[in-house]
C-alpha cells in the first residue's frame, strides 16, 4: 500500500492574467518537493472569467498546458486544475490531471454555474473521469459539480472494490456560500466513503466576490484534517491507504447500495 502526499495550492487568482498567475504559482510552489500530486484552483490562471473567446486556449499551444506539464516533470508530482480550452468550436472549463510523464487526463465540468451564466459560454461535460494513479483512482470534479451528488456515486463492483477512493474538487467557491462548501465535501466523503480534497482560491475576483480558500482535506469518516482561511498558502496532506481500507472493512457501507 502506497500513502501519497498532495499539495494543496491556495492561490490569489490575478484576473484574467495568465502570466501573473503562473509566475504566481510558480513562487507558491518553489520549496514542494517529493509530493505526488499538486492541486490548483479552478481556471487556474486567468480567474473564474466567461471570457471564453478571448482566453481560451487549444490542446496543442496552450500557455496553461504546457506550463503544467513544465511543472510536473520538473517536480516529478501529476498535478490537477482546470484551465478554458477550446475543442471543435466550442469552449470548456477542463479539468486536466497532467502525470510527470506528460500523460493527460481529462475531465469537462459537467454542471455548470449558471447564477453566473457559465452555461451560455461553455458547453458541459458528459462523463466521469477515474484517474488510476500510484496505486489510487481519483473522481475528477470541478467546483458546481460539488452540488450533486449523484454524478459521483461510489459503487461496489463485480470483484468488490469500489469505483474510486478520492474525490478532486478545484473550485473558486465564494466566501459569501463557504459554509455550503464545507458541508457539502464533508457529505460526499461520508457517503461515498473516501477521503475529499478540495482546493479554491482567495481574494477577489474581477466581478467583486470575495473569496475565504478554506481548502480541505476530509477522511472517509467526515473528519476534517485541514482547513485553511484567507491566506495563500500551500499546505501538504498525507493520504493514508491503510486508514481508509480499514474504515472501509469496519463500516462496509457501499456494499448496501
Amino acid at each position: 500500500m502506497q500513502d501519497l502526499k498532495v499539495a494543496l495550492v491556495q492561490a490569489n487568482q490575478v484576473w484574467e492574467d495568465k502570466a501573473a498567475n503562473l509566475a504566481n504559482y510558480t513562487a507558491l510552489l518553489e520549496t514542494v518537493s517529493n509530493v505526488d500530486l499538486i492541486l490548483l484552483p479552478e481556471m487556474f490562471h486567468t480567474g473564474f472569467s466567461m471570457n471564453a473567446e478571448q482566453l481560451a486556449e487549444e490542446e496543442t499551444n496552450s500557455i496553461g498546458l504546457n506550463w503544467l506539464r513544465l511543472t510536473a516533470k520538473a517536480k516529478n508530482s501529476a498535478i490537477y486544475t482546470s484551465l478554458i480550452l477550446k475543442e471543435n468550436g466550442y469552449y470548456f472549463n477542463r479539468g486536466v490531471f497532467i502525470e510527470p510523464d506528460g500523460t493527460l487526463h481529462k475531465y469537462d465540468k459537467r454542471k455548470l454555474f449558471g447564477l453566473a451564466g457559465e452555461s451560455d459560454f461553455y458547453k458541459a461535460g458528459e462523463t466521469e473521469m477515474i484517474v488510476s494513479y500510484k496505486n489510487w483512482k481519483f473522481q475528477l470534479q470541478i467546483c458546481y459539480d460539488l452540488r450533486f451528488p449523484e454524478i459521483v456515486r461510489n459503487t461496489i463492483s463485480s470483484n468488490q472494490t469500489e469505483s474510486y477512493d478520492v474525490i478532486l474538487y478545484v473550485a473558486n467557491w465564494p466566501e459569501k456560500r463557504i459554509s455550503h462548501w464545507k458541508t457539502l465535501l464533508a457529505a460526499r466523503a461520508i457517503e461515498n466513503q473516501c477521503c475529499v480534497i478540495g482546493v479554491n482560491r482567495v481574494g477577489e475576483d474581477g466581478k467583486g466576490l470575495m473569496y475565504s480558500g478554506e481548502s480541505m482535506f476530509i477522511d472517509a469518516l467526515g473528519n476534517e484534517l485541514v482547513l485553511t482561511k484567507k491566506k495563500e498558502t500551500t499546505q501538504i496532506v498525507t493520504l493514508i491507504k491503510e486508514e481508509l481500507t480499514n474504515t472501509r472493512k469496519t463500516l462496509p457501507f457501499l456494499k448496501d447500495r
